[in-house]
């Protein structure tokens, strides 16, 4: 198959700190697969080419935090036939995200020597609030795994088989006894989405929730959990506004709390 017959590939960076570009480049034995399969048309963290489109694919990372990025979105919609959003940034407005709880000037006028030259918006949002998004996978970073998976099911014709179940189950998979119910640790395993294999619970720590919400979530009855295992109001608060602060049930929740 000659290189204008594959697919094209394009990989495209926001408001990110680009770990989830390059979980790519760290599918190592896949990456050579993945390469032979598709052309990839953009991608700076890898290849200088830089062709204008369209584009079969596209892997959106990061978050809209300035009137030119959602001008640009909007551009890299139009010329993708399928686009994927990667990571916590790009699908609940990542970390960055915390400054739609205050005034974003407040934290110009504190990080920057000349904040007059900045120019942002308000808040972070995800790429979803601004352009229709074929398929979501989240984490910070995303599981190397799913992005296979989901490169492989674009190429394939058919829709991602990415799991949308709570790190619970992986817990159960792997056999690791539940740091809560055996030792009393606070865990936002039951309302986080699987992918990372459950791996802060299988060293004896709780999930801090880096996979966003999952698909099924109940606060009412978790909140109460996460005070019988010693939190108070800010330590909620807290724990649910890390990485995927912004996503609508963690964001809800977090509110809720402050509000009593």
């Amino acid at each position: 198959m000659t290189a204008s017959e594959r697919p094209s590939l394009a990989v495209w960076k926001f408001a990110s700190c680009d770990g989830c570009q390059l979980t790519l480049l760290d599918c190592e034995d896949e990456l050579l697969g993945i390469a032979e399969k598709v052309e990839i048309s953009h991608f700076l963290e890898a290849s200088s080419a830089d062709a204008s489109g369209p584009y079969d694919l596209s892997l959106v990372e990061g978050s809209v935090t300035t009137r030119q990025d959602a001008d640009r979105i909007q551009q890299i919609r139009a010329v993708s036939r399928r686009l994927v959003t990667i990571g916590a940034c790009a699908t609940a407005g990542g970390v960055q995200a915390l400054r739609n709880y205050a005034n974003v000037a407040d934290f110009q006028a504190a990080v920057y020597a000349r904040p007059d030259y900045i120019e942002t918006l308000a808040t972070s949002t995800p790429i979803s609030a601004h352009v229709p998004v074929d398929f979501e996978l989240r984490g910070c970073p995303i599981d190397r795994g799913q992005l296979v998976e989901v490169i492989t099911a674009y190429l394939a014709g058919r829709k991602p088989d990415v799991p949308a179940h709570s790190v619970c189950f992986e817990c159960k998979q792997r056999g690791t006894v539940c740091v809560t119910v055996a030792h009393g640790t606070p865990c936002l395993g039951p309302v986080t989405h699987a992918g990372c294999g459950a791996l802060c619970p299988a060293y004896g720590r709780g999930c801090y929730g880096c996979f966003g919400p999952s698909n099924s979530t109940n606060f009412l009855s978790f909140i109460p959990l996460l005070r019988r295992d010693g939190m108070d109001t800010l330590d909620v608060v807290r724990v649910l506004r890390t990485f995927n602060t912004a996503a609508p049930e963690f964001d809800a929740a977090s509110r809720k709390e402050l509000e009593g």
